[in-house]
């Protein structure tokens, strides 16, 4: 029978075993996507990538409207020739949300021919798989991703895991200004981050394990 002593090192060691290998790991992917460099280190690209995000009945929520302009204004300093939104038709919504991106940019000067659109996507992956496909119809190659600071680290890997010439360029400002707003944002990308990066190594080992299985 183990004695109380027994029972607490034990106790003990399964809780430095989880903070090891599963709370560590959460921390570390927390301070590399707030501290992530999303200053543009690009003078210029064929078109800003805006992934998506949520419409208020045909006009942008605030969150999306911060990406919508700030891609306007790469737009009209020339550091891009074109821009590229992305998103879906989202839950209980009636319009998808780059057609709202695509009205309102058109609203402030940018040229409708200098504006292209995928409407499936409904994730941040979606939206980059559906934004290349477009881009490549029109030879674009070169890409500023534009979104909040905290999801760019995420979307920056999922474009470069994509082959895309991609690199990130962070709204100035943000919705999200409030500590607890921006907690509440960084838990639920470290989450999704680290997912990501635990899925895409999985299914890179599953590919590995069936091609060695293979003859």
């Amino acid at each position: 029978m183990l004695s109380e002593q027994n029972i607490k090192q034990q106790c003990l060691t399964f809780t430095l075993l989880v903070t090891a290998f599963v709370i560590l790991p959460l921390v570390v992917t927390a301070f590399n996507i707030y501290f992530y460099n999303t200053k543009n280190k690009l003078k210029s690209a064929d078109a800003a990538i805006v992934l998506g995000a949520e419409v208020w009945q045909e006009e942008p929520s605030p969150v999306f409207r911060e990406r919508i302009n700030h891609a306007i204004n790469l737009y009209k300093k020339g550091k891009v020739s074109s821009i590229i939104f992305t998103g879906g038709i989202g839950e209980d919504k009636d319009i998808a949300e780059a057609t709202v991106g695509k009205r309102y940019a058109i609203a402030r000067g940018v040229q409708e021919s200098d504006i292209l659109i995928e409407t499936k996507s409904r994730t941040t992956l979606q939206n980059l798989k559906n934004a290349k496909k477009v881009a490549s119809k029109q030879e674009l190659s070169k890409f500023i991703i534009v979104s909040d600071p905290l999801h760019l680290k995420r979307a920056t890997l999922m474009a470069r895991d994509l082959d895309m010439n991609a690199y990130p360029s962070a709204t100035p400002t943000t919705r999200y200004q409030s500590t607890k707003s921006k907690l509440k944002f960084l838990m639920r990308e470290t989450g999704a981050y680290f997912f990501y990066l635990v899925s895409t190594n999985f299914s890179l080992f599953k590919n590995s394990d069936q091609s060695t299985d293979v003859g």
